[in-house]
């Protein structure tokens, strides 16, 4: 069996604009375009609209990590965004629990709710830490993309 030859990966910025625009067009949180053993993977974070979005490239396993800074207009001052489009779940189950409730001490990192997107449930995580003082979205209800969810202050 002959050697593969190693080629350069070389990254076409006007397929990963591409990609960027059909995650915001659809609301998803990820997206991943493959040819051979090359694969694009561009991706935005789950907690807060507004922060840097991912866009990482491997080739065989190798990823090279590139970020993008966006920009949000301001919803209200210690507001959880939607990331994405799609109906929101407060509880892990239809008769569980909610994830959080108001009063609660809410640590950074922690899961807040979920949002259910083309048949995939994304956790949607705090992206600060401090206290729940308003649930914005009712269980079950449909949100846009930068719709406020929660205030934590």
């Amino acid at each position: 069996m002959a050697p593969k030859s190693e080629s350069k990966f070389a990254i076409d910025p006007d397929l990963i604009r591409a990609l960027a625009d059909i995650l915001t067009e659809t609301g998803l949180g990820e997206i991943e375009y493959a040819e051979g053993d090359r694969r694009i993977r561009v991706a935005r974070p789950t907690t807060v609209a507004g922060a840097p979005a991912a866009i990482a490239a491997s080739t065989n396993g190798a990823p090279a990590i590139v970020t993008a800074a966006t920009t949000a207009a301001g919803p209200p001052a210690g507001a959880v965004t939607a990331p994405m489009v799609g109906t929101v779940y407060l509880a892990p189950e239809p008769d569980a629990s909610p994830f959080v409730r108001v009063g609660d001490k809410i640590k950074e990192g922690q899961t807040l709710l979920i949002i259910e997107a083309m048949k995939v449930m994304n956790p949607i995580r705090s992206p600060r830490a401090g206290e729940l003082t308003q649930v914005l979205v009712a269980n079950g209800q449909p949100v846009e993309y930068g719709e406020p969810l929660l205030v934590i202050e």
